[in-house]
């Protein structure tokens, strides 16, 4: 019982300290505001605010109600081998063992300590060079991270989509909800490279497509980054359709103009023009964080517009499918045999790769 104990206080030391690297007091605080808002009697007077408070609780109770159980587990563990009972000795063991398994899942959370870690994704996938083929290949990558997202439990919302000339997608903007979504994906971001037989030619030659993957941290709190009113232009106009009794025919259509950095978010998706400019001020702030990040900048005024001038000779990942079947990731030098697998969802090995080499908590 002795070791049993050992082993638990030992544990509880580990999970202690990555309670103070996560400001866990401070997650129980936030936690406590939010409740007492949402208890008030007047808290449903402004609907839009609401939702967005019951959000933020569901955020942090799905973050914080795993190290609670965790740290309540090991105080009966603790407790139990205080009485020295030896009957009580496999069954603790067994328990030990479950909080050992559940401590090293939660503690992948210290990886994600950047500044905005901890919140949701907008993703945005375009297509690049490779014509019809790299359409079809911005399809394809859609479908991964959707199936990514499923098998994670997280909540996929499409924002807006281009079809592409002859098949698949030239551009996809889609939300990504849950908590630390955007931490866990930050590491894909940039230009995704597929190898295979082309689909779409008689000679089924091999064929090189590139698609580019912006991954943003989810600002919908105007709070959270301020930006000059000024510093815009707003523009409305027709949404494009397919025609029949849905087509669009009012201005709903917002394109927001970042005059600084050139920064242009166009949505048609909604047929409210509020929530169209709603949408597209989302992903400009959004934009702009990743810009800070970038470019180490403290000001939006300091921002610039990105360099694109090699994207599409910068990829971050290869996926090949033919002559052999291989995914390599060109930063981590992480590799997988199993493209079917990975382009069905299966990520995780190379998220942890990226994070695990970018990590000072390893």
């Amino acid at each position: 019982m002795d070791e049993t104990r050992e082993k638990a206080q030992e544990l509880q030391k580990k999970v202690m300290i990555s309670l103070d690297r996560l400001n866990f007091d401070e997650l129980i605080k936030k936690r406590a505001e939010i409740d007492k808002v949402i208890s008030s009697p007047d808290f449903w007077q402004d609907n839009i605010l609401a939702q967005e408070k019951l959000k933020q609780q569901a955020k942090l109770v799905k973050q914080i109600e795993p190290w609670e159980k965790l740290q309540s587990s090991l105080r009966d563990i603790i407790e139990m081998s205080n009485l020295n009972d030896e009957e009580l000795g496999d069954d603790l063991e067994k328990q030990i063992k479950e909080a050992g398994e559940l401590y090293e899942t939660l503690k992948e959370e210290l990886k994600l300590n950047g500044p905005y870690d901890s919140h949701e994704a907008i993703v945005s996938i375009y297509a690049g060079a490779g014509g019809t083929d790299a359409q079809d290949w911005t399809q394809m990558l859609f479908r991964m991270y959707v199936r990514w997202a499923e098998k994670n439990g997280y909540v996929v919302k499409t924002i807006d989509e281009t079809p592409g000339d002859e098949a698949g997608l030239k551009s996809v903007i889609f939300e990504i909800s849950g908590p630390f979504a955007y931490g866990k994906l930050k590491g894909e971001h940039g230009v995704h490279r597929l190898v295979r037989l082309s689909p779409f030619n008689s000679a089924s030659s091999r064929e090189t497509s590139f698609s580019k993957v912006d991954i943003l941290p989810k600002i919908d709190n105007p709070e959270e980054l301020t930006i000059d009113e000024k510093d815009l232009r707003i523009d409305v106009y027709r949404s494009g359709g397919h025609g029949g009794q849905s087509v669009n025919t009012t201005d709903s259509a917002v394109r927001v103009t970042h005059l600084p950095t050139g920064q242009v978010i166009a949505i048609q998706n909604e047929r409210s023009q509020l929530q169209n400019r709603e949408t597209a001020m989302t992903i400009l702030r959004s934009r702009l964080a990743q810009l800070q990040i970038d470019q180490h900048r403290e000001k939006i005024s300091e921002l610039k517009g990105p360099n694109q001038s090699a994207e599409w000779g910068n990829q971050i990942r290869s996926y090949v499918l033919h002559p052999y079947k291989q995914v390599k990731d060109l930063r981590t030098k992480y590799e997988s045999t199993d493209p079917d697998g990975v382009l069905d969802g299966r990520l995780n090995d190379f998220i942890n790769a990226y994070l695990d080499l970018h990590s000072k908590y390893n």
